[in-house]
């Protein structure tokens, strides 16, 4: 299991079962100084299970991002119940670190398999996961991000930024 994995399902196991989030260790890795936005998404049995992010970083350090979101993905993801301490042994983590967005000028500079998409119109911003299982196209991701950020997906004034992930397991 990767670090940054480990990271998630500690303060996930921690958060469910004490209520508080593990203590940050004295030293941490050069590697988990950095800062970076985060996803981390929970699956139970192969089904999402949660899933919650910064696009940009919200925290000091990666570890710090990680732990955090991973929380939140357990607890506050609206589309689902908090995590109980009987469904830990079923829950799968995945950890995305994502790059700095990039503005897109024509979205033919997309591709739905590499890169994740933030959609913006005003306050409303949506942000889109790359390579996504159901989703098969650019449109389909643009039409999804925009309904995320309660845009209508037939509007095209938005702005349109890209990034890259890399994921974790």
């Amino acid at each position: 299991m990767h670090p940054y994995v480990e990271i998630a399902k500690k303060a996930v196991e921690e958060y469910a079962r004490y209520k508080k989030l593990p203590s940050m260790p004295k030293t941490i890795s050069t590697e988990l100084q950095k800062k970076a936005g985060v996803f981390v998404c929970l699956k139970k049995l192969g089904n999402l299970r949660g899933c919650i992010g910064t696009f940009s970083p919200a925290n000091d350090n990666l570890y710090l991002e990680i732990t955090k979101n991973a929380v939140s993905a357990a607890n506050e993801d609206p589309r689902f119940e908090p995590i109980q301490k009987d469904e830990l042994q079923d829950i799968e983590y995945s950890v995305d670190v994502l790059s700095e967005p990039v503005k897109v000028n024509d979205i033919s500079e997309l591709n739905h398999m590499k890169y994740g998409i933030i959609v913006i119109k005003g306050f409303r911003k949506g942000l889109l996961l790359p390579d996504i299982e159901g989703i098969t196209s650019v449109a389909e991701q643009l039409r999804i991000a925009k309904l995320k950020a309660g845009i209508d997906p037939s509007d095209d004034d938005v702005m349109i930024f890209k990034f890259m992930v890399q994921r974790y397991k």
